[in-house]
């Protein structure tokens, strides 16, 4: 059973279940609104504590009173009403630990604070985490930054807590999330459940034969692992071979009349897939180390390499000494006057690396023990030197 469920978060609870509570005089005909197997735990005197609460913003209290509900109630919200029937039936452990990822908004950090202390309350460990630029204020933002910070996010916690411990409940947020989220899920293979308000029970999402190309990721993870870096990529740098595919895996923007490349929602889910399914094998697949005896020193082209021969020379001799399988390294291309980001790539079946300083740009190639493609690409440098 998984252990640990991770939650997008919506704001029904607060609208239109808690700002819409009734006055005394009210009382009835909202009762009459509400379903009917709902009526007998919705008492006049536990709405009114509860509306009292929700106003002096007594979120402890408020949680309290809500404890004292079952969670199948509808006036509980979205994220209980879905948490109480996966544990009902069974698809989470009784008291699995909660992560709640909220918008970067303060109804988002309101709700948020609620489930926390309902959860603390039956005996849950909880953790809240807010996801920036989540927010519908600035669509821009929300589309390019809050849902690819979602994630990231995901794929952060189930790589921490292991994806066969792990679960997603999508019921909660916009419906934009609720889509990361199942993607997500059939990525990093974690099962995702759902719950529809006039659902009579969750559903869990089956398994989709998704095809992630991992071809596409090897060709293209240098500029990929630099646009979650954050770095900038001038769009027509990495556009040589473009294939179709890649669109979906980034947003184009144009700064000052030149286009570049951010990672998309979609293109973070891709990275992170590949990359944590690469990590978690790449020990077992690298090429032998080459003895020292057989290493050579890095060999340069004849240039005018103005001042950047000794960085050059530097960062080439770095990549031979730290890489045991690597036996040397050449160059064999110049630019003075081109800024790309430092990486390491497959091109045909040899590896290549660049590095730039911002104004100038080598490239070179990097022997290695590697006897075949896969194998060289397992031999990729994945840290930043």
């Amino acid at each position: 059973m998984r252990n640990t469920l991770i939650c997008t978060v919506r704001t029904s609870l607060l609208y239109p279940n808690l700002k819409g509570l009734p006055s005394p005089e009210t009382y009835e005909s909202w009762l009459a609104r509400q379903p009917e197997q709902d009526r007998e735990y919705l008492l006049p005197e536990a709405i009114e504590n509860l509306k009292a609460a929700f106003e002096n913003e007594n979120y402890g209290h408020l949680a309290e009173i809500l404890g004292s509900l079952p969670g199948n109630v509808r006036l509980c919200g979205a994220e209980i009403n879905s948490i109480a029937d996966i544990i009902k039936r069974k698809y989470c452990t009784e008291r699995c630990n909660l992560i709640f990822c909220h918008s970067a908004t303060e109804d988002g950090r309101r709700i948020a604070e609620i489930l926390e202390s309902y959860y603390k309350i039956k005996g849950h460990i909880v953790e809240k985490q807010e996801i920036e630029h989540l927010q519908d204020n600035e669509p821009k933002l929300f589309r390019t930054k809050g849902l690819r910070n979602l994630a990231k996010t995901i794929s952060k916690i189930v790589r921490e807590r292991s994806a066969q411990f792990s679960a997603i409940n999508a019921t909660g947020g916009y419906k934009a999330q609720i889509a990361i989220g199942v993607l997500m899920g059939q990525a990093l293979e974690v099962p995702v459940y759902y719950k529809h308000e006039r659902f009579s029970e969750i559903i869990a999402f089956p398994p989709m034969p998704i095809a992630l190309d991992f071809d596409l990721w090897m060709e293209n993870s240098g500029w990929l692992s630099a646009l979650e870096r954050e770095e900038m990529v001038i769009a027509k740098d990495v556009e040589s071979g473009w294939r179709e595919q890649l669109e979906t895996l980034v947003e184009r923007v144009d700064i000052n009349g030149e286009g570049y490349l951010e990672l998309s929602p979609t293109g973070q889910i891709f990275h992170d897939t590949f990359k944590n399914r690469f990590q978690s094998n790449r020990d077992r697949i690298l090429p032998p180390p080459v003895p020292k005896q057989q290493k050579k020193a890095p060999q340069l082209t004849d240039h005018n390499w103005r001042n950047a021969r000794t960085a050059i020379i530097d960062f080439m001799q770095k990549v031979v000494d730290e890489y045991p399988y690597v036996r040397t390294c050449r160059t064999d291309y110049w630019n003075e006057h081109l800024s790309l980001p430092v990486q390491f790539r497959l091109k045909g079946e040899q590896i290549e690396g660049i590095f730039s300083n911002g104004t100038w740009t080598v490239k070179f190639i990097v022997e290695t023990s590697a006897t075949t493609g896969a194998f060289q690409f397992c031999a990729l440098p994945q840290q930043r030197l």
